[in-house]
C-alpha cells in the first residue's frame, strides 16, 4: 500500500471513529465531563503502566539522568533512553489498549464539542514534526 492510500485510510479511520463517538456519547456530553474524563483516563493509563511494573513485573523502569553533553541533535536522539526494560506482556498490553482507547474516545469527543477534526489535527502535527524533524525537540 503506498503512502497516499495509507494516509487516506487513516483519515477514514479517524473520521469514522470521530463520527461514531458523536453517535454514542450521551451521558458525558458536557465540556466539563469531557475534560475530567480525559484527565481520568490519562491517570488510568499512568496507573496501568505503574501496575505493569509493580504488580505484573513484565517491565521495569530504571530512570537515570539523560546525559546529552554537547552532542548534536542527531547524537542526542541516539543517546536518549526510555528507561523501560523488558517487554509489556499481553495482559498489560490489553489493559493499556483499553485505557488508551477510552482516552481517544474522549479526545474525539472534545474535538466534536469544539467543532474540530481529529484527522486534521493529526495531519497538522505530523506535518510539523516531519518538517522540523529532530528540531521539533519534543
Amino acid at each position: 500500500m503506498d503512502t497516499k492510500n495509507k494516509v487516506n485510510q487513516n483519515d477514514t479511520i479517524c473520521d469514522n471513529f470521530q463520527n461514531q463517538v458523536s453517535l454514542v456519547l450521551i451521558r458525558h456530553k458536557s465540556m466539563l465531563d469531557i475534560m475530567t474524563k480525559l484527565d481520568e483516563y490519562n491517570a488510568r493509563i499512568n496507573r496501568a503502566i505503574a501496575k505493569s511494573v509493580t504488580y505484573c513485573g513484565c517491565i521495569s523502569i530504571n530512570a537515570t539522568k539523560q546525559d546529552f553533553g554537547n552532542d548534536s541533535f542527531e547524537n542526542m536522539q541516539k543517546k536518549a533512553e526510555t528507561h523501560v526494560e523488558g517487554k509489556i506482556c499481553e495482559n498489560c498490553k490489553d489493559i493499556l489498549e483499553e485505557e488508551m482507547g477510552s482516552y481517544m474516545f474522549y479526545l474525539a469527543s472534545l474535538c466534536n464539542t469544539l467543532g474540530m477534526d481529529l484527522s486534521d489535527i493529526l495531519e497538522k502535527e505530523y506535518d510539523r514534526i516531519k518538517t522540523l524533524g529532530i528540531y521539533s525537540l519534543k
